[in-house]
């Protein structure tokens, strides 16, 4: 239960510097790059240090994780980016609705792929769930946007969910405690090259010019990227809830997090419909979180 609420809450730190990138107007790309560097050298570190491991990159390309990583890694750099895109064009609100929605595409393969539990209190839960992320995003029930950016929103969509399946696939049949450190260094790193290719040719096409800022604010937001990752991948191999809870309890504790946190940072507005969202988030929680023990009352 500790790995997922410090999933939660670094996950929630994410979002929330993303916020400060539109503040301070960051470069978006060039501080998301420095991201993945500042993630990858810190998942090294930790890698040196509980397996005294030397990052080897044969190693690395015949590795049994190599597939995913790259997987991982391109959805990573690409949805990171549409994600901040969208967060300063169309609001933090619909692209939290687009992120989040995402969970759906991993509960699905936990349920039939991974041929975990299905029950009628876990399905309300998930129902509940994306009602509340609706809710708790929509202004008097009501998502407002350019439409002309529709697209953004189903490329998060189905970015986020891949990745995060393609995550839970790693998780389920390839990490351990000796490769799980140089797994996500893998991971980091190719989502930075990438960064890098798209840099280069933005910056042929005189698109870019770089700042201090952006370097710095990208430091800020690698740290808990990594954690976040890290907090994350314990969270689905604890064992404790099935990879179909993991995913909705974490999205809908980031939803009650950040919307505190707008509150208390940003002085943001809660509608009622947004407050309907929370409350239902709260009570999908807790169904999805104690299934076991709500079937063994009424059943």
């Amino acid at each position: 239960m500790t790995a997922i609420i410090l999933t939660i809450i670094t996950f929630s730190m994410m979002l929330i510097i993303f916020k400060y990138f539109e503040l301070f107007k960051v470069n978006n790309l060039q501080a998301i790059i420095v991201n993945y560097f500042t993630a990858g050298f810190l998942a090294l570190i930790a890698d040196n240090i509980n397996n005294s491991n030397s990052f080897s990159l044969t190693e690395v390309i015949n590795s049994a994780y190599i597939i995913q990583a790259l997987i991982i890694g391109v959805l990573f750099i690409i949805t990171f980016n549409l994600v901040a895109f969208g967060t300063q064009k169309i609001g933090i609100a619909i692209t939290t609705v687009s992120n989040k929605m995402s969970m759906v595409i991993p509960v699905l393969v936990g349920l039939f792929i991974f041929k975990e539990s299905i029950n009628s209190i876990k399905i309300t839960g998930v129902l509940l769930a994306i009602l509340a992320i609706y809710f708790s995003c929509s202004k008097n029930g009501k998502l407002s946007f350019d439409k002309k950016y529709i697209f953004i929103i189903i490329l998060i969509f189905i970015g986020q969910g891949i990745a995060d399946s393609t995550l839970s696939w790693a998780q389920e049949m390839k990490l351990n405690q000796n490769n799980k450190y140089t797994f996500f260094a893998t991971t980091f790193f190719i989502a930075a090259l990438m960064g890098v290719l798209f840099l280069i040719y933005q910056s042929i096409k005189g698109l870019h010019s770089f700042k201090f800022k952006n370097i710095l604010w990208g430091i800020i937001l690698g740290i808990p990227n990594y954690f976040t990752l890290y907090f994350f991948v314990e969270a689905l191999d604890s064992g404790i809830f099935e990879k179909s809870q993991v995913f909705p309890i974490v999205n809908m504790g980031v939803i009650v997090l950040t919307a505190t946190s707008g509150i208390i940072l940003f002085r943001e507005y809660l509608s009622k419909s947004n407050w309907l969202g929370i409350l239902l988030a709260v009570v999908a929680i807790s169904l999805i979180t104690f299934t076991k023990e709500i079937m063994q009352i009424f059943l």
